[in-house]
């Protein structure tokens, strides 16, 4: 009996619930465009959100299943659930086309073109997991893409348009949180990294220090122009308000990352960092409360 009931347990563990932070990517459009507050647009982006989860579950059980060997001499990833032993292989191959299929076909009937960002999606992921992934850089832009697929599904299902600085911010944001992991497993790994992931090989911390350090201003730039410069900030005119609250995170993240030593699972900050909670909660107050309350040609506590 406890050899069946680990199996789903291990199965769980394998399609890794921790990282569904990464799909909150879907939320931005209706946030932005100002339908939270709408049931059946928020009940669609939910559900397109547990979409992603279910899918990206099955990327993870493939690249698992196809890194097996290597995460097994891995300090961290030697406890995964294949790796370990404690999820069989086949049991591990089924749940991989389980996901994946049936994220697309859950997804179809949401929306057909929810659909195709999925399929699109998963062709990238296979892409990633089978050979780019080893390709300096490109592996990184591939996370980074996934991130703005993620974007793009939150305001098709509800029939938003989504501007392109809100693209622009989502794929600097993830190219940010892209190379500040690889970062940290360089960190982690050390010398030997490359004998655990060879892509390593082709980074060093001064080279990512210097990506992370371009990337973190130019998120900083494009978000700032976004709110003064973007039609959303046309029609709610204080957005930049908020501005002070995304360097916060931003310079947050990065005192986890080179202070803390954290930043290989960007979920984690999340998960554990009270300060940053509180700041991203903030954000969104001030987010919605801008959306009802600020109005073009309308004075806002004094700020014209």
């Amino acid at each position: 009996m406890i050899a069946v009931t680990r199996v789903p347990v291990s199965l769980f563990r394998a399609i890794r619930p921790h990282q569904a932070a990464k799909n909150l990517f879907v939320f931005a459009a209706i946030i932005f465009a100002g339908k939270l507050g709408e049931t059946a647009s928020l009940l669609r982006v939910v559900g397109t959100f547990f979409l992603f989860t279910i899918v990206s579950g099955g990327v993870y059980l493939l690249n698992d299943l196809l890194d097996v060997e290597a995460d097994k001499n891995h300090p961290k990833k030697r406890l995964r659930p294949i790796a370990s032993g404690a999820l069989p292989v086949s049991v591990a191959q089924i749940a991989c086309g389980v996901f994946m299929l049936g994220g697309l076909a859950l997804g179809f009937l949401l929306s057909p073109k929810l659909a195709l960002i999925l399929a699109a999606y998963l062709i990238l992921q296979i892409a990633y997991c089978v050979r780019l992934k080893h390709i300096v850089l490109v592996d990184v832009f591939c996370i980074a893409a996934g991130f703005v697929m993620r974007t793009v599904a939150g305001g098709v299902v509800i029939a938003a348009p989504i501007s392109h600085w809100l693209l622009l911010c989502s794929l600097q944001l993830a190219l940010f949180l892209g190379f500040g992991k690889r970062r940290q497993e360089l960190v982690l790994l050390g010398k030997g990294a490359g004998s655990h992931r060879a892509i390593l090989e082709e980074y060093s911390l001064p080279f990512l220090d210097q990506i992370i350090l371009m990337v973190c201003g130019m998120t900083i730039v494009s978000y700032s122009v976004y709110t003064i410069e973007s039609e959303t900030a046309k029609q709610h005119p204080h957005l930049w308000l908020t501005v002070p609250i995304v360097i916060f995170s931003i310079f947050r993240y990065l005192y986890q990352v080179y202070q803390k030593g954290m930043g290989g699972e960007p979920e984690e900050v999340l998960r554990k960092d009270r300060t940053m909670q509180v700041s991203i909660l903030l954000w969104l107050v001030t987010i919605l409360l801008l959306f009802v309350f600020d109005k073009a040609g309308k004075p806002l506590l004094g700020l014209s």
